[in-house]
């Protein structure tokens, strides 16, 4: 069996120079992963498959600007879905507008539970949810936002009605407690 980076190497080169099958292997082999990672950021799993579908021809026009001593296809693949992604997000113009009385109901449903969940899905014998366990709630759930829901630290600030600074010192202290539990 083939190396897959390899193959994803071979397919860039060969949509380089204006084969479709290169596009197709592309697909085949990234699409699912690309989708997942546009809806990471979106939150939509429509405007996602948008925003690939856009990064796939992006990727057909400028497959010829692809180095692999700059770094791995799959790398390169992703970035651009990413930046796409981030792209859209910045715009605003694909935002769906939703009436107050919606949005209230939708963060109420919402809540905390999502984040308990979470720590309560973890193994308990894990030693991740050991280490999580010994942060207070609260820096608990600022580590979750950050890094499961991919909230800025603005977002988080927001949504927690914190200060800014007081959201980025508990996320960076949380991590650091962790990381030394972990170790």
């Amino acid at each position: 069996m083939q190396d897959p980076q390899r193959v994803l190497e071979q397919a860039l080169k060969a949509c380089a120079s204006g084969d479709r099958a290169g596009l197709a292997t592309l697909y085949e082999f990234e699409a699912s992963r690309m989708v997942t990672i546009a809806v990471r950021i979106l939150r939509r799993h429509e405007l996602a498959e948008e925003i690939v579908q856009e990064a796939f021809l992006q990727i057909w026009a400028k497959a010829w600007q692809y180095q692999p001593e700059r770094g791995s296809a799959r790398g390169w693949l992703y970035a651009v879905v990413r930046s796409r992604a981030l792209n859209a997000l910045r715009d605003g113009r694909r935002e769906e507008l939703t009436d107050t009385d919606s949005l209230e109901r939708l963060q109420e449903d919402a809540g905390d539970s999502l984040y308990v969940d979470l720590f309560d899905d973890l193994d308990t014998s894990s030693r991740l949810r050991a280490c999580l366990s010994r942060l207070d709630e609260v820096r608990r759930k600022t580590v979750f936002m950050a890094y499961v829901s991919g909230y800025s630290h603005g977002e988080i600030a927001g949504r927690l009605k914190l200060p800014l600074g007081t959201a980025k010192a508990w996320i960076r202290r949380s991590l650091s407690a962790l990381r030394e539990c972990m170790a």
